[in-house]
């Protein structure tokens, strides 16, 4: 793995090492390119492995495509798209089950020079179309339930000309992809399109906040597979297994085989673990990536069946905050050799930092338990990571004013090749979110941190979730951490009520399912988290503990708690 030893965090970024070819020297780059570059070196090798029914013992009947076959099969995509009308510049809804047709699907419009829309469908029809309202889209390619919410809520769809349907075609029109890519060449000349020409529009989850389309070029898709292949040593010809479809995408580019499970992206927190550990079993997966609920509920199973995962040399959790018990418990089910990663970032600048399991449990949880919030490791190589006071307000241009001393509390920001630029179409998001300094722009990232003597970042909270009491402002992580510690707690939420500057902060717990107080026992139960809460300064202004069944969270994740609407129910509880 490539060390962190060279981040410069002060007088600018440190390099990506140069053992990593780098693909945006010259005047034109299509992120594309990785896919024909690996059919050549490897066409045999299988690309996308993707399970297609079951066998009389249930066993998982799988389908392969090599890199030569989704090289082949990518172009016929291209070449069908392009008859179709699709060009350079339009912008693609693509709403495709991760698959063949999807990996395909992606690359395709790359070498078209057409700009791919992602959104997640885990956020529900009501979000997923108020996405597509920022964005004027010119063309839609969608599975048959796709195509019907299309039909059915027509007026977000009313700039498309152009719909293509992977699968069979019911009433709504327009081509198939099959139709398109049946007959069509095996050849295509991809567009020379330049290194900050737009990509694709990749929407963030709005988990956190409304969802938002981030803008990402060319050249930032290739510091991103650059960044995750050397940062975590993976090798073309590996096997990852990927419950999370954009990371196939990634797989794909860094040579790696790609394990499609058997599960439904749209819903993590019902992820059959089994069926996660069978994908990784039958194909000996070395690499997996995904979100912390699916490998929480794979650790649990995994720990209480007895059962191990020798070949993995690494998974990667992201997306949301981590529990260290899954942690722990994915040690007992990886080799001595393993380690768990929890790359630490965001939709519109990934990977920031990271940090493994096993510096975690080197002395880092035990601070983290007592309130120091979460560490999440050193800077990734090419990042540039600062901190700067927080306010709320924009910040048009950049000043070494700005700064806080290391170990002060502030808002991260980062600067370097993966970090994007703007919002589509949101000019007043993009002020929010973005410092220019010259040629440089700088991400807010929104999260409130601090840098320790070791260089490490530690997360403290998000900046919108801070609690501005009138004696200063409380942090969520910090807080939460410290009531978390009771062995009847399953999670906690810290929340403020009242009129910023004045808020009244708020605990809100989330028993154990088995431990949900009744009767008498609310009042101990309180008394035993206040108690909790008094003895650390962190949280000794907490006066009030509510209970709730079932904190109110994000599809995707089921981890990120909605506070704005956890806020209004305290309030209502309060009176």
């Amino acid at each position: 793995m490539v060390g962190q030893a060279s981040i410069n965090t002060r007088n600018g970024p440190s390099q990506l090492p140069s053992c990593i070819p780098t693909n945006t020297t010259s005047a034109t780059f299509n992120i594309a390119s990785y896919l024909p570059r690996m059919a050549m070196r490897a066409p045999d090798q299988a690309a996308v492995v993707v399970p297609r029914s079951r066998d009389h013992l249930g066993r998982a009947i799988y389908e392969t495509m090599s890199f030569a076959e989704l090289e082949a099969a990518s172009n016929r995509y291209a070449n069908g798209l392009a008859k179709a009308g699709l060009r350079r510049g339009m912008r693609v809804l693509v709403m495709v089950r991760p698959g063949f047709e999807f990996v395909g699907l992606v690359f395709a419009l790359f070498k078209l020079g057409a700009v791919p829309v992602m959104i997640d469908p885990g956020m529900g029809v009501r979000r997923m179309l108020d996405c597509i309202r920022q964005v004027d889209l010119h063309a839609f390619i969608g599975i048959p339930l796709a195509h019907v919410m299309r039909v059915l809520h027509r007026r977000p769809f009313k700039t498309v000309r152009h719909v293509v349907t992977v699968g069979r075609r019911w009433f709504w029109g327009g081509r198939t992809l099959h139709g398109l890519a049946l007959g069509a060449s095996e050849d295509f000349d991809m567009v020379d399109t330049a290194p900050d020409e737009v990509a694709a529009i990749l929407f963030t989850s709005g988990s956190t906040g409304p969802a938002k389309g981030v803008v990402y070029e060319h050249s930032m898709f290739d510091a991103q597979v650059r960044a995750i292949q050397s940062h975590y040593d993976i090798k073309p010809g590996e096997i990852d297994l990927s419950a999370f479809s954009l990371f196939a995408l990634f797989s794909t580019a860094m040579g790696m085989t790609s394990v499609i499970p058997d599960m439904d992206p749209s819903r993590p927190g019902r992820v059959d673990p089994a069926k996660i550990v069978e994908a990784i079993r039958d194909h000996n997966a070395t690499s997996a990536f995904g979100s912390p609920t699916v490998w929480t509920r794979v650790a649990t199973y995994c720990v209480g069946h007895g059962i191990t995962l020798p070949s993995l040399r690494r998974i990667l959790i992201a997306g949301a905050p981590v529990p260290y018990q899954t942690i722990e418990k994915l040690h007992q089910v990886l080799s001595s050799e393993a380690d768990v990663h929890t790359p630490y970032g965001a939709t519109e600048s990934l990977p920031v930092a990271s940090i493994s399991g096993r510096e975690l449990f080197d002395g880092c949880t035990e601070k983290s338990r007592r309130g120091a919030g979460t560490c999440v490791g050193k800077p990734s190589v090419g990042i540039d990571l600062r901190l700067i006071r927080v306010t709320d307000e924009p910040i048009t241009t950049w000043s070494d004013s700005l700064l806080v001393a290391d170990g002060d509390l502030g808002e991260i920001v980062v600067s370097g090749p993966v970090v994007t630029k703007e919002y589509f179409g949101l000019d007043a998001a993009t002020r929010l979110a973005k410092i220019r300094d010259g040629d440089r722009v700088w991400h807010r990232i929104g999260d409130i941190g601090y840098r320790d003597v070791a260089g490490r970042i530690w997360f403290c909270g998000r900046k919108s979730h801070r609690v501005l009491t009138e004696h200063g402002p409380m942090f969520t992580v910090q807080c939460e951490a410290v009531f978390n510690e009771h062995p009847d707690v399953f999670r906690s939420a810290l929340v403020g009520v009242g009129i910023p500057g004045k808020q009244r902060p708020v605990i809100v717990v989330e028993p154990n399912a088995d431990k949900f107080p009744n009767g008498s026992e609310v009042q101990a139960f309180r008394e035993q988290l206040l108690r909790l809460g008094r003895a650390n300064e962190l949280s000794h202004r907490i006066d009030d503990v509510l209970f709730h069944r079932g904190l109110p969270v994000d599809v995707r994740h089921n981890a990120k708690v909605n506070r704005e609407l956890l806020a209004s129910w305290a309030t209502e509880q309060l009176r």
